[in-house]
């Protein structure tokens, strides 16, 4: 499937705490901005791939939007992971010829709905063992192996200040971003509120309505779009052996976590390497998910990311830009679904944060659960 399919269209709805359209709605507005991004008829949409938590599902989005026959449809599971296997499920499906139009999208309204955590509720099997000691939320269980990463590397919360300043500094320059008109210092991110030691407000992404998708077609036919395609060059999902979802307690090495598995499938079907990657859309739902995946892919050694975040590297003009519409801590939280979106705007040259050598960059779902990876490449 090696650039065999391509990006060629992209669409989004506002962001905001509170929007009153359904997901159903914003998940349309999307999909159908995204299709006019790329030239291509509702008719042609043959193909569609989405979320197991998403509201809505193929058989109302494909009759709204007005689809042909649909021959190709998945899902993908466990939120932030899915992102990236999204569109590596419909390129493979393109490269396969089971479709040949396919949408991929994400709806959510995260902000003014309830959270997933809050209410009765039946824990899972490994829930079970864990959230009578108070590891309720999320953030709870992603505090725990942030503190396993300070002890064993001696690293500090400077390192987290890094990457949120980084990401912020992106944002800064979006205008889309939530966060576009609020420049974060240092000193405010040091004066912030626990949310759950050792990870404070700015440590935790947005909480966000808003809806997003994008169009894969052929890379053949991706050549007469009217933008330059995206080329979906390598794509790899990735679980490990004794994994336990955001704690991974159970396996002999809790930082070595789906990052790792994931990679190894990705850069073994991939032409770029690491060392290639002149910036990368990694995901942020917490700060320190960004240290664990620029040592998982090997954007930098083990134990090495703390380091790595110093003297700006990863905001605007540093050596390895990420998250360069702000990701989820400050553009706008929907399952990671904008970083393939701003992965897309950096191939054509057109991200306000643009990185003028980046002819590859690298899309990641969430380190902690298991997860999904495509390097993007510029088409001709």
């Amino acid at each position: 499937m090696k650039d065999a399919a391509a990006i060629v269209g992209i669409g989004q709805t506002a962001f905001a705490k509170s929007l009153e359209p359904s997901e159903t709605r914003l998940a349309i507005d999307a999909i159908l901005a995204a299709l006019g991004d790329a030239g291509i008829a509702a008719s042609e949409v043959d193909g569609f791939a989405s979320y197991t938590l998403e509201t809505t599902d193929e058989v109302e989005i494909a009759r709204s939007i007005g689809a042909g026959d649909v021959t190709f449809f998945s899902q993908v599971g466990y939120g932030g992971g899915a992102g990236p296997a999204t569109v590596g499920q419909l390129a493979m499906a393109i490269a396969t010829g089971q479709c040949d139009v396919g949408v991929a999208w994400r709806a959510r309204k995260r902000g003014s709905g309830p959270r997933p955590w809050t209410g009765a509720q039946q824990p899972s099997t490994p829930g079970a063992f864990t959230r009578p000691f108070g590891l309720l939320r999320p953030v709870d269980e992603i505090a725990l192996l942030t503190r396993r990463y300070l002890h064993e590397y001696g690293a500090t919360r400077d390192a987290l200040s890094n990457v949120a300043l980084a990401i912020r500094a992106h944002a800064n320059r979006n205008p889309n971003a939530l966060m576009h008109d609020r420049p974060l210092t240092r000193e405010q991110y040091f004066e912030a509120r626990w949310i759950s030691e050792p990870l404070c407000l700015f440590d935790n992404c947005l909480e966000t309505d808003g809806a997003l998708a994008c169009v894969l077609v052929s890379a053949e036919r991706a050549r007469d779009c009217p933008h330059p395609p995206a080329l979906v060059h390598a794509f790899a999902q990735g679980l490990p052996a004794q994994h336990q979802t955001m704690v991974n307690y159970w396996c002999d090495d809790p930082l070595t976590g789906p990052a790792w598995t994931c990679a190894k499938k990705l850069w073994s079907r991939s032409d770029v390497q690491p060392a290639d990657i002149r910036v990368a859309q990694l995901y942020d739902a917490f700060t320190p998910l960004v240290l664990l995946s620029l040592e998982g892919y090997g954007l930098c050694g083990r134990g090495e990311a703390a380091a790595f975040t110093e003297d700006g590297v990863l905001g605007p003009g540093g050596r390895l830009p990420v998250n360069t519409s702000g990701g989820g801590l400050s553009e706008a939280y929907v399952h990671g679904f904008n970083l393939i979106l701003e992965g897309v705007r950096q191939m054509r040259g057109t991200s306000t944060s643009q990185v003028p050598d980046a002819d590859s960059t690298l899309v990641t779902g969430g380190e902690g659960v298991p997860t999904s990876a495509v390097v993007l490449r510029r088409g001709p």
